[in-house]
């Protein structure tokens, strides 16, 4: 059941209906929800006999190219003109990327999104703060407009939803999500197989980044934060990319007494991504939107200078929500 607004839904579907070309945007530094939704939404798309597009301003990480329809995936338009621009697990427009400016030259525009820290960006916001994924929405809006569940239609939906519970071990999870996970896998998909695949196949870039990261773990207020940093010369050593070092911060949270941890990677133009998880009652979304990010209560992200200086705030500012 979609727990979002109706009126929002009904309106969002008669604009699907009535368009015939529609590009589909998902977030830059991908994650499997925002491209298994937007795989999910551009083939059921596709079925219904529209012309669909579906962009991605940055990369897509090797393990999600070979879901359905990864290969189709393209970095802009290329000035074609769409009746249409709907962003799936977007928060802010900004998220978008250099794609920005196409999804505004669109005539009408549908924002999909379970994050409760959002900006408005969209004609219609379609947002259910209630789901687990992104892809439970998409799930809800395909089942609605009768569109046949495909093997590859259900495994981009899974990958969306076991991504972004952390494979149901968030409190995000609920008998709806199992209940959905239900009906896809009567498709025949192979859940164990998407499993290994996101979860239980790690490159050995990813271990020996992994083991740099544990070194430079520090603990903090009696072992309820933890931090720690992976430099560009780090990736530069064992030719790693940012996929390889995704699950860390949920590895650091794993961690018996903490609450919040929080990983610096060092990016281009003296910037750190800043990616943040949390158990318990810490609500990292809220430390996301003080440095300018955004997320969920549990899983949140932000950019910040590269200095030391803009560490030890993130750091003050964590120490702030722990008390």
């Amino acid at each position: 059941m979609f727990f979002g607004d109706t009126k929002n839904f009904k309106k969002a579907k008669k604009e699907i209906l009535a368009a015939k070309s529609i590009a589909v945007f998902s977030h830059i530094n991908p994650d499997g929800d925002t491209i298994g939704s937007m795989l999910a939404l551009g083939a059921a798309l596709k079925s219904l006999g529209k012309k669909i597009s579906m962009l991605n301003a940055d990369m897509i990480p090797k393990v999600y190219q070979t879901l359905p329809g990864a290969k189709l995936i393209r970095k802009n338009l290329k000035n074609r003109n769409i009746d249409l621009a709907i962003a799936v697990d977007c928060g802010k427009d900004s998220l978008l990327g250099n794609n920005l400016a196409d999804f505004k030259k669109a005539e009408k525009s549908i924002a999909i999104d379970h994050h409760k820290i959002r900006n408005q960006f969209a004609q219609i916001s379609l947002v259910d703060t209630k789901a687990a994924a992104a892809g439970e929405i998409i799930y809800f809006i395909l089942n609605d407009l009768n569109i046949n569940f495909t093997k590859d239609i259900s495994e981009n939906i899974l990958t969306s939803i076991i991504v972004e519970t952390n494979s149901f071990r968030l409190p995000s999870t609920k008998s709806k999500t199992f209940a959905i996970c239900a009906e896809l896998l009567k498709t025949g998909v192979n859940f164990t197989k998407i499993s290994e695949t996101v979860y239980w196949s790690k490159s050995k870039q990813a271990m020996l980044l992994w083991s740099l990261c544990a070194k430079r773990m520090n603990f903090l207020k009696n072992d309820k934060i933890v931090w720690s940093i992976v430099r560009k010369r780090d990736f530069k050593k064992f030719k790693a990319f940012d996929e390889d070092v995704d699950p860390f911060p949920s590895e650091m949270l794993s961690i018996k007494k903490v609450q919040i941890a929080i990983f610096f990677r060092e990016k281009d133009n003296n910037q750190l991504r800043v990616s943040l998880r949390s158990k318990g009652k810490a609500n990292v979304a809220l430390l996301a939107s003080y440095f300018g990010g955004g997320g969920h209560f549990d899983i949140a992200g932000f950019y910040i200078y590269n200095s030391d200086q803009s560490i030890k705030k993130v750091i003050r500012e964590a120490k702030r929500i722990i008390k």
